[in-house]
């Protein structure tokens, strides 16, 4: 090694630190923050009861992800959803703070089961169209089949003065209604590789500080993280050196999400089941952290995406299998847009004939799948019947409607 690249790598080394103290301080002081001062939240919703909750985010555009990899159809030997849930609940990963837990003990509380239900936000595109179209012939369906559903939370402006705030309305909001909110950090540098949805925080330096103040805001409740959609999958994009950079920061991330808060489940990117063979991508998660309980409770797949359930479970598996780590390691899946599978020719950008998937739910039936999850917003148009990231009641109808 040189003496430059050295000294290079001891200055990012040096900045982590530097980075890692100030996330203490953001995490002590995070008890001060008023979960009312909310703008710029992407995409949610909650449940009937949401008039309950305390001031709701300010709800912009959520982002357009990049056109992915074109996939065949699904194989028509493949399980029906109704044929592959089996009644058994699910088990999923949660980390404790136990000082010095038995392995025995560090186990049992890994798989237990997240309580409750999951959250909807009384904010979102889709709640704002049905409140203002009632008179529409489609605001039933609509209103029904999506508006009524629990959905992710997208934090995609890099905002670090606000972000804290903002995170703490959504997950005091589902605290105090017993429910389990769901969020997406979506600020790494270079996301989407420049394309649609680029983007996100100036440097590694400053996504490390974000994700600190991110992480003041994550309470003591249980909370969802889908930890930065497509940074992993879509990393070969990036040279070896900046793929193992932007690794380090989502390992690190991990740790500090868990850390602020014991209860938050993280999980890290595997694209989809039609994008990177599952050895390939596991090696990549392992990088990322995804292996280890102080990071990660497991992966993540589908999101935006269209691939059916039973695809993405077994597709998921696989990949848990080759990641190795924990046995309490788990998987949750974007069902929001899957109900037909993914269109034979591949198309990404708002595909005729699509439906909603399954409804989000915490108890899947399937060991291992920990989730079905509504990470994408159904209706919002991936840029070909609206504009990227905007409710397009047209789009939603026909989703709901097939």
């Amino acid at each position: 090694m040189s003496g430059s690249r050295a000294q290079r790598l001891a200055a990012r080394r040096a900045g982590r630190r530097r980075a890692a103290r100030r996330g203490a301080m953001v995490v002590a002081a995070s008890v001060v923050v008023a979960a009312g001062a909310v703008a710029g939240v992407l995409s949610t919703f909650d449940d009937r009861r949401a008039s309950d909750e305390a001031g709701p985010p300010e709800v912009s555009a959520s982002p357009r992800l990049a056109p992915l990899p074109a996939v065949p159809s699904p194989s028509p030997s493949a399980p029906t959803i109704a044929e592959s849930v089996s009644p058994s609940p699910s088990s999923s990963a949660r980390r404790t703070q136990s000082p010095t837990p038995s392995r025995t003990e560090k186990q049992r509380k890994r798989t237990t089961t997240v309580a409750g239900r999951l959250y909807r936000h009384p904010d979102s595109q889709v709640l704002e169209w049905v409140r203002s179209h009632s008179g529409d012939p489609r605001h039933a369906v609509i209103a029904s089949r999506i508006a009524e559903q629990p959905a992710a939370v997208w934090f995609a402006d890099y905002a670090p003065q606000t972000v804290t705030a903002r995170v703490a309305a959504v997950t005091s909001g589902g605290a105090a209604l017993g429910r389990v909110p769901v969020v997406v950090p979506y600020a790494v540098p270079g996301r989407d590789c420049g394309g649609y949805s680029q983007g996100g925080a100036p440097d590694l330096d400053a996504y490390d500080a974000w994700i600190d103040r991110f992480a003041a805001g994550l309470g003591s409740g249980e909370v969802i993280v889908v930890l930065e959609p497509d940074s992993i999958a879509q990393s070969a994009c990036l040279s070896a050196g900046e793929r193992a950079d932007r690794f380090a920061s989502l390992a690190r991330a991990g740790r500090v999400l868990k850390a602020a808060n014991p209860r938050a489940r993280v999980y890290f990117d595997a694209g989809h089941s039609g994008w990177n063979a599952p050895g390939r991508q596991a090696a990549w998660l392992r990088q990322a952290g995804a292996a280890s309980p102080e990071s990660s409770d497991g992966i993540f797949s589908n999101v935006s995406n269209f691939h059916t359930t039973a695809d993405e479970i077994a597709y998921d598996r696989r990949v848990l299998d080759a990641l190795g780590g924990p046995a309490g390691l788990g998987a949750v899946v974007d069902t929001s847009r899957n109900g037909n599978g993914a269109p034979a020719d591949g198309e990404w950008c708002d595909p005729a004939g699509r439906g909603l998937g399954p409804t989000p739910t915490l108890s899947t039936g399937e060991p291992r799948i920990d989730a079905y999850l509504w990470v994408k917003l159904p209706g919002e148009s991936d840029g070909c019947k609206g504009r990227p990231g905007t409710f397009t009641a047209s789009y939603a109808y026909d989703l709901a409607s097939s």
